[in-house]
């Protein structure tokens, strides 16, 4: 007897010709998003990786060198140093955002005259460009003719060096951080505050609550959604401040090496020393302490967020 070999054959689905259009359109359309992924995003950060394990040297020669870059992080004293300041600054300038954009956003929900008014003066910071507001506080800083110690020395009040004094210079740049961010995390709180139903506060009402109260036990536990997204923007755009320490301190200042932090230092070695694999060796570190950071909170979020 013969016997004709088996064969599993897998019937192909054929695409109709209005199926396959569907897909080519489909791909056209993201396709300008995922080419500019690729070269804006993807390839930078293959390149970066692969500088921080090559030692630079001169005319933009460089050689393998390791984990070199990385050994030399650990034992660098003025990163140790950018990396304290790093924390001291996201440590105080989140919860300070925070907290005071919440308690805008709730006097900014209330029925007042002008609220249109009062709500575009709170978003303008966002909108200006970061380089104009650094230079007008710099301005109000100044220890010789700055508005800030004028206004002091009108009660007598003998105004400190602000942007000089390695005690103070990184807290007056938070206070600048924390003012141009008020507006910006206001809109999300105004949101969330918006998608409370009134039926909860009139119903405390009928209990008995008071405004602080509702606070406490509506408002709060309801926002808790909103303050989990804006706490991660904030941190992440915390971790890599910038323009504001770039523009307010000058590098022959005393308390520039108290206010620097990683992002500055990354380009001072980038572009200022022309070491771009100890650079890139910082820029990896950034992304490494945004993204624990990140992780950090998602995990954490399920013990004080409340989606229902």
């Amino acid at each position: 007897m013969s016997s004709k070999p088996v064969m599993n054959k897998r019937k192909r689905k054929r695409i109709s010709p209005l199926k396959r259009g569907d897909y080519f359109w489909g791909y056209a359309m993201i396709a300008p998003t995922l080419i500019g992924l690729l070269v804006l995003y993807i390839w930078p950060s293959i390149q970066t990786f692969y500088f921080s394990l090559n030692t630079w040297k001169a005319f933009g020669n460089y050689e393998w060198g390791g984990l070199s870059n990385y050994k030399r992080i650990l034992e660098d004293p003025d990163l140790i140093t950018a990396l304290k300041n790093t924390l001291i600054f996201s440590v105080l300038s989140v919860p300070l955002s925070i907290a005071i954009a919440i308690f805008v956003a709730l006097l900014l929900n209330q029925k007042i005259k002008g609220l249109s008014i009062y709500r575009t003066l709170y978003f303008l910071p966002v909108v200006t460009i970061p380089a104009a507001i650094a230079m007008v506080w710099k301005w109000l800083y100044t220890a010789e003719y700055g508005l800030i110690n004028y206004v002091l020395g009108i009660f007598s009040i003998e105004g400190p060096n602000w942007l000089t004094n390695p005690d103070l210079a990184l807290y007056s740049i938070i206070i600048v951080s924390v003012w141009m961010q008020i507006g910006y995390y206001m809109i999300f709180f105004l949101s969330g505050l918006q998608g409370i139903p009134n039926s909860l506060y009139e119903a405390a009402s009928i209990d008995g609550a008071g405004a602080v109260r509702k606070f406490f036990t509506i408002t709060l536990p309801l926002l808790t959604p909103t303050i989990f997204f804006v706490t991660i923007i904030s941190l992440i755009e915390a971790l890599q401040v910038f323009d504001l320490i770039f523009m307010m301190i000058e590098p022959t200042s005393p308390a520039y090496q108290d206010t620097r932090t990683l992002v500055v230092l990354f380009f001072e070695q980038a572009f200022k020393m022309n070491d771009k694999g100890f650079a890139s060796a910082i820029a990896i570190l950034i992304f490494l302490l945004i993204f624990v950071v990140t992780i950090i909170q998602v995990k954490l979020q399920k013990k004080w967020v409340h989606y229902d």
